[in-house]
């Protein structure tokens, strides 16, 4: 089958791989029929390269249709339209019957010291082949797919893998109050669908921030108030300026939805780019030990929220050597809560709004589709914004 697989930084290829098969009796095997690129897609491209194997198989962000059932998937048959969460859950430990999958017990990467396994994701979330590939096995089956109906289009449901839920998760993480206000740093499509998920769910104003002109707009057109980071010569005028909408004291909450490459460090960038040029032995225990991220959102959120707000972080963050300004943290009074979505916990109340009417704009969320055969641009466009890229899907 055809699969995009990473080969290097900045550089992944659609190569000919052997076919998935059923190999434990928990799992699938979909023939894919949409496979999304997620923003934690180029952290993998250029940042996390550390983590990374030349053949490592991308994506995590699939839906298709059932081929194979193994013989302790009792709930799925063949033919079934299925979407696959990006996590890999069993649905019976402690965790995942706390609503906790990404903390699965079964699947966790204990040699990593890390959390539930992740589809197409780095050896520290167990380096599961991904879902951008013409067929994919998925296992835990009995717990992780969601059935769809047959009849609308994929766009409409492609997105309850990874964006709708990651979305949602932020968004009741901020925990707004009926009529309150949130400010969503980075309007791509985790924050893009975070204000609108706010929106939805009773925020009385809801604040959008980011750089790319077409992201502002896209965002303006649904209702957002919208600020260009550009516009401001200090990120300072930037929190003033939204306080001003907030009778002095800041949002309710913050959405951080940015992560480790944010705009604006310099120097932690210089950091990053250090550990991806060295040889792969050294520069993976380097990254262990002394990996630190672009903070400049976090920093923004901290300064931007009111005192006694919350913070929800959905942006990817890895460093381990982070600075954090503890004092300012604490004499807030913020709330901070953050973690990979917990995608079965949230697909249940999201599917009552995936209809006919669309309320949420799923069917036009995508701004481009594209044949696998073309992911090297796809990843390319993306990384550096270009061509209005917020959201691309793959047609295998």
């Amino acid at each position: 089958m055809k699969a995009v697989t990473w080969q290097g930084k900045r550089d992944v290829r659609v190569e000919d791989v052997p076919d998935p098969r059923i190999e434990e009796p928990t799992d699938a095997v979909i023939r894919v029929t949409s496979t999304g690129l997620c923003g934690s897609d180029l952290h993998l491209y250029e940042v996390l390269t550390p983590f990374m194997t030349p053949g490592d198989i991308l994506g995590h962000e699939p839906m298709g249709i059932v081929e194979e059932v193994g013989a302790a998937v009792p709930d799925l048959q063949v033919g079934d339209r299925v979407v696959v969460p990006f996590q890999i859950a069993c649905g019976n430990c402690w965790m995942c019957l706390t609503g906790l999958p990404t903390q699965c017990e079964t699947t966790q990467v204990t040699s990593e010291g890390m959390g539930a396994a992740l589809f197409g994701y780095t050896r520290l979330y167990g380096a599961v082949p991904g879902g951008q590939a013409e067929y994919l096995r998925v296992p835990q089956a009995q717990f992780g797919p969601i059935k769809v109906p047959e009849g609308p289009p994929d766009d409409r449901f492609v997105y309850l893998s990874d964006v709708l839920p990651t979305a949602w998760q932020a968004v009741a993480y901020a925990d707004v109050p009926q009529g309150g206000s949130i400010a969503v740093l980075g309007l791509g499509p985790i924050g893009d669908m975070a204000c609108r998920i706010a929106q939805l769910r009773g925020a009385g104003r809801v604040f959008g921030v980011d750089l790319v002109p077409e992201r502002l707009e896209r965002a303006r057109s649904r209702g957002v108030q919208t600020y260009d980071l550009r516009s401001f010569d200090k990120e300072k005028d930037l929190v003033a300026a939204i306080q001003d909408e907030t009778d002095g004291r800041g949002p309710d909450a913050v959405i951080d939805a940015v992560g480790t490459e944010a705009h604006g460090s310099a120097a932690a960038r210089l950091a990053q780019q250090a550990t991806s040029v060295l040889p792969r032995a050294v520069s993976g225990r380097l990254a262990e030990r002394i990996s630190i991220d672009r903070l400049a959102a976090l920093y923004l959120a901290i300064d931007l929220v009111r005192r006694g707000g919350t913070i929800s972080l959905s942006g990817v963050y890895g460093g381990t050597a982070d600075p954090l300004p503890m004092l300012t943290l604490f004499d807030k009074q913020i709330q901070l809560r953050m973690g990979q979505a917990n995608v079965r916990r949230w697909s249940d109340d999201i599917l009552p709004y995936l209809t006919d009417e669309d309320p949420i704009g799923v069917e036009d969320f995508a701004t481009h589709h594209v044949p696998l055969t073309d992911a090297p641009h796809a990843y390319e466009m993306f990384q550096r914004k270009q061509e209005g890229a917020v959201k691309v899907l793959m047609r295998p």
